[in-house]
Parts: structure tokens; C-alpha cells; sequence
């Protein structure tokens, strides 16, 4: 057998393979540098309306309708034009610059703002916790030896610790057990209960603070109690007390207003959670005799965890920084006081106190960023 000729194939006729094309720059007509001329002429108009809208602002015996409205009109509308100002005019750049430059012109106001409004805010605070309380004298860390010596910041400091673990528990057990018992209604009572549940957290904490002060108001033996607690309390045949100065459970009612607030957020958080929970996995568990607590339990609780986190974090340092309840209820009389009460109370109210105040702004910082830490290392877990 002969062997066989490699067939020759005749390549002249064949295009070789063409390489990418390099990004060419577009030319652009008379209406395209027309609309460049004018985001051009966009951005340092707004700069100016921006500015004499500021000078109109400051201005005390301006009408303070018309600085609402213009404030909204020129904020909304100004951020808007930056935008598309200065967007129109990076789209003619090339196309390799634009998509380099874009990112930075959204997020680039954005950290801004945070670095002004946070860092340096963070950084000024710590060097006045290390000054007297006008400011004009270096002290070193005398302040925090007298936030952690003095009995007044000791009792802040007790009650702050436990609001943080009262506070966020209670919220998440009966925010949970609302979600649990509200998803096992039907479609419209579910809607009007949640809205119910959910509506004081439309009330601001003073707002909040007045209606429950209400409900532990004391009046004299002879006179008729309009507190209900104090009109309960009467029924089953005590004699009325001024609950708010009973200490140690004065801070557990003032707890109660938080719990009150808070539980609502925590039950649409954890209803929208539970719901996220396959019914494959709970069926399986039907199928395997597991009862109604064990499917709870040990399966839908750990599939939620991460929820739970999440919101047990957004409840803990909302606790931290809370003295509207305080303020408003006992102002920290009959050992209540708590670290963000008596923040305000040396910034503002104890003769300007800038030393003290930033102290406890110090640590109450301090003890957040441990949360913050922890949080957002269980959310990288997750991910991966």
C-alpha cells in the first residue's frame, strides 16, 4: 500500500485574524459639544446658587417657609445637576478615561461627605477628650480617670451595660415571637397586625417617652389614677407609686419604652427572614417526626442567624447612643443616668464641658466598634 501525500492547501486567499481594534475617540457634532458647553456651564452655576442659597439660609429673619422650600428645590435639584454636569463631561473623555474616572465622580462625594462628616469629626473628639473643658489646655488622660473613678459615671456606665443586654434581647425574642405568630394569619389580618406592631416606630423617642410617661403618672391616693400602670395597680389593691423613682426597676420601665419602639423593626426584619426559610427543609423535618418547637428551633432559627446578627447589632448601638428616654423621663435623676445622657448633659448643660463630654463620646465610640468589627467579619464569613 502506498503511503498517503499530506494534502496541500493553497492559504493565499485566506484574511489573517485581525486583532482587536484599539478604542478610537468619537467625533462629535454641533449638538453634542453644544450639550458639553452647557454641563460646563452647569457646575459652577449651581456652585453659585448653591452659595447664595447657603447666605439665604443663615439669615435669621428670613421667612422659614421659604428657606424649606429652598432648601428642598436647590438641594435636590442642585445634586441632581452636579451629576449630570459633570457626568456629561467625563462621557468625552475617552472611553478607557471615562470608565476609569465615573466611579469616582458617584462614590467620590460620597466618602467626602463620610470623611468630613465622620473622620474628622472622630479625630476632634478624641483630642478633646485629652483637653480641660475649654479646650484650651492639654490634660492627658486625667478626663478618663475621672469617667471611671467618679460615682455619677460609674452609675452611667452600670446602666448603659445593662441596657445593652436588655434591651436588644427583649426586642429580638418578642420581635421573633410576633413574626413567628403573625405569619399564621391570613393576608389582611397579617398586614393591619404588622402595621400595628410596627407603628411606634414612626413615633419619635420623645414622643415615645411623653406617652409612657403617661402611663406611670402617680396621682395622690384620693384622686382617681389615669396612669395605667398605677390604675392596674390600684385594682388589685396597692397604693399608687411613683414608679419612675424606684430604683433599680425605674431603668427596666424606662427600657420598656426602647423595647416598645424597637420590637417592631426587629418583627418585619426576622417575618421577611422566616419566610426566606425553604419549605423543602421544613417538610423533610415533618416527614422525620420532628415536632413544632424542634423544626423551630434547630431549623429555622440557625437558617436565620444571620438576620438575627444584623439586627441585634442595629439594636445594640442604637442602645448606646440613646438619652432622648432618659432625658425626657426621670433627665438621669434616681440612678438612671446612662453615658449618652450625661454626654449631653456636660456638652451642653453642665457649662460647656467639652473635656468631660467628648470623654464619654470617646468611649461610647469605643464600644461600638467592636460590634461594627464582629458584624462585618460575620458577614465576610457568609459570603464565602
Amino acid at each position: 500500500m502506498s503511503e498517503q501525500q499530506p494534502m496541500l492547501v493553497d492559504d493565499s486567499n485566506v484574511e489573517p485574524p485581525q486583532r482587536p481594534t484599539e478604542e478610537v475617540d468619537v467625533e462629535y457634532g454641533l449638538g453634542t459639544t453644544i450639550l458639553s458647553i452647557i454641563a460646563a456651564l452647569t457646575i459652577p452655576a449651581i456652585l453659585v446658587v448653591f452659595y447664595f442659597s447657603f447666605l439665604f439660609l443663615k439669615d435669621e429673619d428670613a421667612n422659614k417657609g421659604l428657606k424649606v422650600i429652598l432648601a428642598v428645590i436647590v438641594g435636590t435639584l442642585g445634586a441632581w445637576g452636579l451629576y449630570w454636569g459633570a457626568d456629561q463631561l467625563i462621557s468625552r473623555l475617552p472611553r478607557r478615561g471615562a470608565n476609569a474616572v465615573r466611579p469616582f465622580l458617584f462614590v467620590g462625594p460620597a466618602m467626602a461627605f463620610l470623611a468630613f462628616y465622620l473622620v474628622y469629626p472622630a479625630i476632634n473628639t478624641l483630642f478633646l477628650s485629652l483637653q480641660n473643658a475649654r479646650s484650651d489646655e492639654w490634660v492627658g488622660l486625667d478626663n478618663f480617670r475621672t469617667l471611671f473613678t467618679e460615682e455619677q459615671y460609674q452609675t452611667g456606665i452600670r446602666n448603659s451595660i445593662l441596657w445593652v443586654v436588655v434591651v436588644p434581647g427583649a426586642a429580638l425574642i418578642i420581635g421573633l415571637g410576633f413574626a413567628t405568630l403573625v405569619d399564621q394569619l391570613g393576608k389582611r389580618t397579617e398586614s393591619v397586625t404588622k402595621s400595628m406592631i410596627f407603628m411606634p416606630m414612626a413615633i419619635s423617642f420623645v414622643g415615645a417617652s411623653v406617652i409612657w410617661k403617661l402611663i406611670y403618672d402617680t396621682r395622690p391616693e384620693n384622686q382617681d389614677q389615669i396612669g395605667v400602670l398605677n390604675a392596674f395597680w390600684v385594682w388589685l389593691g396597692g397604693e399608687p407609686q411613683t414608679w419612675l423613682t424606684i430604683t433599680p426597676w425605674n431603668n427596666f420601665l424606662l427600657m420598656v419604652v426602647l423595647i416598645w419602639i424597637q420590637t417592631g423593626f426587629a418583627m418585619v426584619i426576622l417575618s421577611a427572614a422566616l419566610r426566606g426559610v425553604p419549605d423543602e427543609t421544613i417538610e423533610a423535618a415533618i416527614i422525620d417526626g420532628a415536632k413544632g418547637w424542634q423544626i423551630f428551633f434547630f431549623i429555622m432559627i440557625p437558617q436565620i442567624w444571620g438576620t438575627i446578627a444584623v439586627v441585634w447589632t442595629t439594636i445594640t448601638i442604637l442602645v448606646l447612643k440613646v438619652f432622648d428616654i432618659v432625658l425626657a423621663m426621670t433627665n438621669g435623676q434616681w440612678d438612671t443616668q446612662v453615658l449618652a445622657n450625661l454626654m449631653f448633659d456636660w456638652m451642653f448643660r453642665g457649662g460647656g464641658d467639652f473635656g468631660r463630654g467628648a470623654t464619654i463620646a470617646v468611649v461610647i465610640m469605643v464600644a461600638v466598634i467592636p460590634i461594627m468589627i464582629w458584624n462585618i467579619r460575620r458577614m465576610n464569613a457568609e459570603e464565602r
